[in-house]
């Protein structure tokens, strides 16, 4: 299975692009009425001494827009003097057009009169018309290396707050369509995205009518807004990561266009592991370029929106206000030293014969299903995700809609309600060739059509379940102990692994079976079967009878769970243990290529303590500046460490 890694170009001597999203601190949003052009070029003589080359700047639009067919000339002449700056201290950026959300607050151009943004044909018309003005005028100039529409434009149309319960995505991915029209009137040839944060039903489970599927085509990148609040650690610093899986569409770029940590939350120290996590999980997940929130922190503007009332939105920057430099810039800094050190642009994500398959019924509307389905489905397998991750496998997201690649040996179904019935019996053909498949029973989280929509779920799984209809049969303890019965992948007879349970009462329950054509290989506490094994060809089909993946995703501060032991064990069985690995489940491992054919191997902890770990490795590890053997490795709470891999000869 292909992972992609696709990069934007970027301007020559620039190994990634490393930016940062940026307002001055003469005014936030308001800056371009208080231009310091003096101010703007010593914020980016700062940024380039520590390895940021772009910015995202942003076009305040009631102030660029004043009226329906006239565009500032004043605020145009700043920004042709902000480009300068950016051309004076060998900079790049993304200008972005429609700013009318921007940190917690919604700003109209005076002329807007409650116009709908997508479907009002003149208003769209009046956008268009900006975008193309303005990209005509600078589209040539060297330092635009991208546009953008919007900023958070779904935030901006808010649809709710007027009363509209029905999102029209077909108007949506119309606007899209006719916005990157006009900056291609205007004679731009450059990178173009929406801006609007990758937040649609592909990625959620809820839609918001921005399609990513209907956009694709459209865009040159993807760029995921990732500022999730989690209950655990390890599913916070893999977040992101996981969407950036999920963005695995069309081979198209993926941008972390924001992410980042306001100072009111959170410590420095625990800023610079949360940007360290991020950059390096988001980097093995496809990722190709970082602009992280944002550049400076606002204390000046305390008085005014957005920051009188949302006053944490003035420090999430990079730099105080002060000017000094705060610890997540350190952060960017080396990791942009590391992919300059590394030759980024000839680095890809190795291929995987591992795939995690994410139900269509997170982003597909079945008649008659329930609005929690689709959120249920990212849940469950952003937490088999981590879990596939804390094992050290180099899983890859299988979206059902796509299909199955050809070239999988381990299939994982984690806690699954339903999957399309032609998805089921291609999921036995693919075992029958050979495939191990693992499937974990769910009835899903809710009391809508309870139960697993399986189709001859007996006759797949060699078993006759043993439910009453209607009914559940309930799990009441804390925890569900899986005995294992024989050896499996790794995993010794008499082997005890105990799962957290979490979840609703629907979700927390399991299913009884008998086992028919299939071997026991582990029972819960009581001696039902818990995990059995139907040899079908040269394959086989493995059931869980209970969702463990669904449990744990309920559960606060549960990583790492023995899910990540079960995973382990199936890749042993399905032949395609990783290359390197680690006995700790609290370091992961992840692998890069270079197209020279050097290959590199991450080591991430998610310890707030010292961690040393020796790799198990199928070749050699050595130390990627002076060659020197690597037997074990140490890293600092939540460190990352880079070595290089080598083949062992015969």
């Amino acid at each position: 299975m292909k992972r992609h890694s696709a990069k934007l170009p970027t301007p020559d001597g620039v190994d990634a692009l490393i930016g940062v999203n940026y307002w001055s601190r003469t005014g936030g949003p308001l800056m371009w009425r208080d231009y310091d052009g003096e101010v703007v070029a010593q914020e980016l003589e700062q940024l380039r001494a520590h390895g940021i080359t772009h910015t995202r700047s942003f076009l305040y639009w009631p102030d660029f827009h004043p009226e329906p067919d006239r565009l500032s000339e004043e605020m145009l002449a700043h920004f042709a003097d902000f480009l300068q700056r950016h051309t004076d201290a060998g900079m790049w950026t993304i200008p972005t057009f429609l700013v009318g959300h921007m940190s917690a607050q919604n700003w109209d151009p005076a002329w807007r009169d409650g116009r709908d943004v997508f479907s009002d044909v003149w208003f769209v018309g009046r956008q268009a018309w900006y975008i193309r003005e303005v990209v005509s005028r600078f589209t040539e100039h060297p330092a635009i290396d991208g546009w953008l529409l919007t900023n958070e434009v779904p935030i901006y149309a808010d649809w709710r707050s007027r009363g509209i319960d029905t999102i029209d995505a077909e108007a949506v991915t119309a606007w899209a369509q006719l916005l990157i029209d006009a900056v291609r009137a205007g004679g731009g040839t450059q990178p173009v995205s929406v801006g609007e944060g990758a937040w649609g039903v592909e990625i959620t489970g809820n839609d918001n009518g921005f399609r990513v599927r209907e956009l694709e085509p459209l865009i040159d990148f993807f760029g995921p807004h990732v500022y999730r609040m989690e209950d655990d650690p390890v599913r916070q610093h893999l977040g992101a990561a996981f969407i950036c899986e999920l963005l695995d569409l069309g081979g198209k770029p993926v941008v972390m266009e924001e992410f980042g940590v306001t100072s009111d939350y959170v410590d420095d120290e625990n800023a610079a592991h949360y940007y360290r996590q991020v950059l390096h999980a988001t980097l093995l997940g496809g990722a190709t370029a970082w602009i992280p929130w944002n550049n400076v922190d606002y204390d000046a503007f305390s008085d005014r929106e957005p920051y009188s009332h949302h006053p944490f939105e003035m420090h999430f920057g990079l730099v105080t206000d002060q000017g000094v430099p705060k610890a997540q810039l350190l952060e960017v800094r080396d990791f942009a030293a590391t992919l300059s050190e590394l030759d980024f642009r000839g680095l890809e994500r190795p291929d995987t014969r591992i795939g995690l398959l994410v139900s269509s019924f997170l982003e597909s509307p079945y008649a008659f299903t329930a609005r929690e389905d689709g959120p249920t489905v990212f849940q469950v397998s952003r937490q088999a995700y981590v879990s596939a991750r804390t094992a050290d496998l180099p899983v890859g997201v299988v979206r059902e809609l796509d299909g199955l690649p050809a070239d999988l040996d381990l299939i994982i179904v984690p806690s699954t309600k339903a999957l399309l019935a032609p998805t089921w019996a291609e999921l036995e053909r693919r075992a029958a060739a050979g495939a191990t498949v693992y499937a974990s029973y769910f009835n899903g989280m809710h009391a809508n059509q309870r139960g697993s929509w399986w189709p001859k779920l007996d006759d797949l799984f060699g078993v006759r379940k043993r439910l009453r209809y209607g009914l559940i049969e309930p799990v009441l303890d804390e925890t569900v102990t899986l005995e294992f019965q024989t050896d499996f992948g790794g995993i010794a007879r008499g082997t005890s692994l105990a799962f957290p349970v979490g979840g609703t009462v629907d979700g927390r329950s399991h299913l009884p079976v008998e086992p028919v054509d299939a071997e026991v290989i582990a029972t819960d506490r009581d001696g039902r079967p818990a995990l059995l094994r139907r040899r079908v060809g040269s394959g086989s089909m493995i059931l869980s009878t209970y969702p463990v993946e669904y449990f744990a995703s309920a559960v606060p501060r549960v990583n790492p769970e023995p899910t990540w032991e079960l995973y382990a064990a199936l890749a042993a069985e399905a032949g395609v243990t990783p290359s390197v690995r680690v006995d700790d489940a609290l370091v992961m491992t992840g692998e890069m290529n270079h197209r020279d054919g050097r290959r590199f191997v991450w080591f991430i902890s998610q310890s707030d303590e010292t961690r040393t770990v020796e790799p198990v490795s199928d070749g050699g590890l050595v130390d990627r500046v002076d060659g020197s053997s690597v037997t074990t490795v140490t890293l600092p709470p939540f460190g990352v460490e880079i070595v290089e891999y080598r083949e062992q000869r015969a």
